[in-house]
């Protein structure tokens, strides 16, 4: 229970979190980062990490002059694109045993039947546009992976959607992370980086499922 504490209060106040870490650990932040990234993209377990929001703060921690902008983005490409690659593996390793799992505590079944559902609907398009929403950016490789799309082609939507999520965030967060509003509401906009591209997530996997009833119903 203190865990998932500790990861509630972490995710909803990264920029605190990651700026004590720069001030007492320095150069080491940039291990951190490319550990928190790569295991939520690479680990199908971990998808409670907060992607979004740490990108934008690296940004603004960037912006500050505590951070180098440049390696911080090398790092968290880096990352992303590894960790992915990882998922896409671990998908086709296992392949169609996934759709006996059951949800348990470390397996979100209903995130990854989102995230297939918008798979079959969008196909390697998805493997970009998940990148930019939580939860189901960690099951899109992972179902690519159990949907055997070719290495290759993965591989290119891959690279593809880590450069678009991880320089437009942390560009974004580079820019106007430090703007006396932005500060001021930064835990809206955190709560709005998690909210608003899930309940999009939610709302295409939604609208797949009713197409699907309806041709089969047809």
């Amino acid at each position: 229970m203190e865990i998932i504490q500790f990861l509630l209060d972490f995710i909803l106040h990264v920029d605190k979190y990651l700026e004590a870490f720069v001030g007492a650990y320095g150069v080491w932040v940039y291990a951190l980062l490319f550990i928190i990234v790569f295991v939520e993209t690479g680990v199908v377990v971990m998808p409670f990490l907060p992607g979004d929001s740490l990108l934008f703060i690296v940004g603004a921690l960037s912006g500050a002059g505590m951070m180098d902008f440049s390696l911080a983005c090398t790092v968290l490409l880096a990352a992303a694109v590894l960790g992915d690659q990882c998922n896409y593996r671990i998908g086709r390793a296992i392949g169609p045993k996934v759709f006996q799992w059951e949800d348990s505590r470390w397996f979100n079944r209903r995130a990854f039947d989102q995230a297939h559902a918008f798979y079959e609907r969008c196909g390697g398009i998805t493997i970009v546009v998940a990148r930019f929403m939580p939860f189901i950016r960690t099951f899109a490789p992972f179902v690519a992976g159990v949907a055997h799309m070719s290495r290759t082609k993965f591989t290119l939507f891959n690279v593809g959607g880590a450069v678009l999520w991880v320089l437009g965030i942390a560009t974004a967060g580079f820019f106007f992370g430090n703007l006396a509003w932005v500060r001021e509401h930064l835990d809206k906009i955190i709560w709005g980086l998690i909210l608003v591209p899930g309940l999009i997530a939610i709302f295409g996997a939604w609208r797949a499922g009713q197409t699907d009833r309806v041709r089969s119903a047809g």
